[in-house]
């Protein structure tokens, strides 16, 4: 069994894309591919056909090898809930909630459930593709270390890092890492890999000679700014600090960007369509005055950021924009906050407490109970239009608005809520608009057309492209050798 880990000199540097992009590479070449992230942190997950929980980077990757998701592509998962502590997800489920300091006494035994999972992988593919996670150079958190440095150690596997030129400063990210590694990590880097170039290639060469001069690395190529990346979903909210807007038509859509918004990849196929003007809108800043619909996404902890939303005015902007007779979506954890209470008796999200909702839906939660994750299907009410997707959440909800449901299930029971004049809607649902029939009818209800598609039609088309860029901007032949494959150039 082959294997290469891509590490990166810092976060969002492209690691998960890049490894999205060469498991669909290989994968067109009639290997089995499997992907592989040791330690993931990040509130956007995808759940599993057997109902488990991984991180939404590994789910792409997934699908860029053609095979369902898998617990064992990600065993561990912190999913953040405060600036000090993290939800951990081990093997697809919720295992506790740890402050940081606490859960590096857990890295030991993590390992152990770490490495068990890259077996099972190694014993099913070809090749395994491992996505590391932030930098192997922040050697403060070297021991111990599960994603990184620590992992390839222990599996022995060898390691390509990602320099990101367009934020700059790359050959010294790239040279100093290979400063500050000590001698057995360093020997494990067998080549480096420049992202996200805009402009003339040749006047990178120089740059590209200096970076093997200081490191002794293999230069495997030198990526560029790739339009198809902006088709996939985004692994985590770094994406989000500059507003991301879709078309400029007929209906415009506002999402506040709530502190510890999750799977807000959900919104991604409206950004697709062109009579839709999609923004997420930043803290410090009001919802706009002339948006027809503001949906409230998902959440990691649905009483902090209750109080964050309240804390920017948003509240009051959008029981103006009810008043002016818009629209509003709550999906998941923003469904729970459109409600008129959220309590938290046992402190699943963070310290324990309750809190009034924003009593647009005559609904209650209460965050208890085994957490609920399934994949699902349905249709919106009333109509044809089917979806699919799936439920990721805590607690339970009750009240009068459920007799109002804004979806159904396949065999007929209802799901989510609406208001009584239909205009304030909210569900459990993530990826409700990923089937071009849901996403359609949705859209016009405000008047606006579909260009159709599913959206995983979409995602599919991006990673060939992006499989097809990589195969002429690196050197696979070599990536190749170094994972321990011999393939046709």
């Amino acid at each position: 069994m082959a294997s290469l880990m891509i590490q990166g000199c810092g976060s969002d540097v492209g690691k998960s894309v890049l490894t999205a992009g060469l498991c669909r590479l290989f994968t067109n070449r009639g290997l089995t591919v499997r992907p592989f992230k040791p330690q993931n942190m990040s509130n956007n997950a995808a759940v599993t056909p057997d109902g488990g929980e991984i991180g939404r980077a590994q789910a792409l990757q997934a699908q860029a090898c053609r095979t369902p998701p898998d617990v064992h592509m990600n065993p561990v998962l912190l999913k953040p809930q405060s600036e000090t502590g993290a939800q951990l997800v081990v093997r697809g489920r919720m295992d506790g909630t740890y402050r940081a300091l606490d859960y590096q006494a857990r890295k030991a035994a993590l390992l152990e459930v770490v490495l068990d999972s890259y077996r099972r992988l190694s014993a099913q593919a070809d090749l395994v593709l491992v996505e590391g996670a932030g930098s192997p150079a922040e050697v403060n958190l070297r021991r111990g270390d599960i994603a990184n440095m620590g992992f390839a150690r222990a599996a022995g596997v060898p390691v390509v890092l990602v320099g990101d030129i367009d934020r700059g400063h790359v050959i010294a990210a790239l040279v100093g890492a290979r400063a500050v590694l000590d001698e057995a990590d360093e020997a494990l880097v067998a080549g480096f890999i420049i992202n996200k170039f805009r402009g003339d290639p040749v006047l990178f060469d120089g740059g590209r000679s200096e970076v093997v001069r200081r490191t002794g690395w293999t230069d495997l190529g030198l990526v560029p700014w790739l339009p198809a990346t902006s088709r996939l979903p985004a692994e985590d909210a770094v994406g989000l600090e500059a507003e991301r807007k879709g078309g400029s038509g007929r209906i415009r859509i506002a999402v506040p960007r709530l502190s510890r918004i999750a799977n807000f990849d959900d919104l991604d196929p409206l950004r697709t369509e062109p009579e839709v003007d999609l923004t997420f809108v930043a803290p410090g800043r009001p919802l706009p005055g002339d948006a027809d619909l503001v949906v409230l996404p998902g959440t990691k902890a649905t009483l902090a950021d209750l109080a964050f939303l309240r804390a920017q005015g948003w509240d009051i902007d959008l029981l103006a924009h009810v008043r002016r007779g818009g629209h509003v979506l709550g999906i998941c954890g923003g469904f729970q906050m459109l409600g008129r209470w959220v309590r938290d008796p046992a402190g699943v999200e963070g310290p324990p407490g309750k809190a009034k909702g924003l009593g647009l839906l005559d609904v209650e939660t209460d965050l208890t109970g085994e957490k609920v994750l399934r994949p699902v299907r349905g249709c919106l009410a009333g109509t044809e239009a089917a979806f699919e997707g799936f439920e990721m959440h805590v607690g339970r909800t009750r009240g009068a608005g459920l007799q109002r449901p804004f979806l159904s299930w396949t065999d007929g029971s209802p799901e989510g809520a609406m208001s009584a004049n239909g205009r304030v809607s909210g569900c459990y649902v993530h990826r409700l608009f990923d089937q071009g029939a849901a996403r359609a009818a949705w859209l016009a209800r405000f008047g606006a057309s579909s260009v159709g598609g599913d959206q995983r039609e979409i995602v599919d088309a991006a990673l060939d492209e992006l499989a097809c860029a990589l195969e002429q901007h690196l050197n696979i032949s070599e990536l190749a050798r170094m994972a321990g494959l011999e393939i046709a150039t």
